[in-house]
């Protein structure tokens, strides 16, 4: 039997967060989605509010990751504490609140998502991600096992991907807000795309008003982000799995406008 997974690229800003809300489960039923994966640590530009995460669950998110803006909103530690389906990178501190790996029931299959952020040019002060992820897939059993690398170097990402090859039934990119055009199955079986992109502005840089973004390359002050109104895209990237193995037969790009 196959499942449909669908992962969404990095939501940027309150108009991303709309446009996400608009058009996630028009999607869901087109592609007839099973299971959803949502990055949501942008939502208010560096971080996300316990009410920015609990709208991405109600427009259909089954499980919310973050990445390095994890903390970006202090509000957000009592919901990491309590909420099952909101993770953050596993390989931060162990001090630090929250969880990073989570095995959901979907209809008696056992799904397990695993947060992981990645060190360089990033995180240099967490823990190794790979042995972190040799550590996660050591506890419990799940029939399919889905990873949000948050990471800045594709060949961090890159070389993770052949990695977890043949142990993890995808493994996607996050956090570089650019969707990359590599999507593919791994020789072992593992689907992977370096990065999903991003849910935000069109004309933006990385959901930030590009007038900021050029006025700080020119080297002046360009001020607190903004992210600019206007029409919006959702990236990211649908996994096709195959229940009888775990493992991926195909992946494909989206980009709803």
């Amino acid at each position: 039997m196959l499942h449909h997974i669908l992962a969404i690229g990095d939501i940027v800003g309150e108009s991303g967060l709309k446009h996400l809300e608009q058009n996630l489960r028009p999607l869901q039923r087109l592609k007839h989605i099973d299971f959803t994966v949502v990055n949501g640590e942008n939502a208010s530009s560096v971080g996300l509010t316990p009410e920015q995460a609990w709208r991405m669950y109600d427009a259909g998110a089954d499980a919310v990751t973050l990445g390095n803006h994890t903390f970006g909103r202090m509000q957000i530690t009592t919901l990491l504490e309590e909420a099952s389906w909101l993770l953050r990178p596993a390989n931060l501190s162990p001090r630090a609140p929250g969880h990073g790996c989570e095995i959901f029931d979907l209809n008696g299959l056992r799904i397990r998502v695993i947060n992981l952020i990645g060190r360089c040019d990033l995180q240099w002060n967490s823990e190794n991600p790979f042995t972190t992820a040799d550590k996660l897939l050591d506890k419990g059993d799940a029939d399919y096992t889905l990873v949000d690398f948050h990471a800045e170097a594709t060949s961090e990402k890159l070389a993770m991907g052949y990695y977890l090859d043949g142990r993890v039934s995808a493994l996607w990119g996050t956090h570089t807000h650019v969707p990359t055009a590599d999507e593919r199955v791994y020789p072992k079986g593992t689907g992977y795309i370096t990065d999903l992109g991003m849910t935000g502005p069109i004309e933006s840089v990385l959901g930030v008003d590009y007038h900021q973004s050029v006025e700080g390359f020119l080297g002046g002050l360009p001020g607190r982000y903004r992210n600019p109104d206007g029409p919006c895209k959702m990236q990211g990237a649908i996994f096709t799995l195959d229940s009888n193995t775990g493992l991926c037969v195909g992946v494909e790009r989206i980009d709803i406008r």
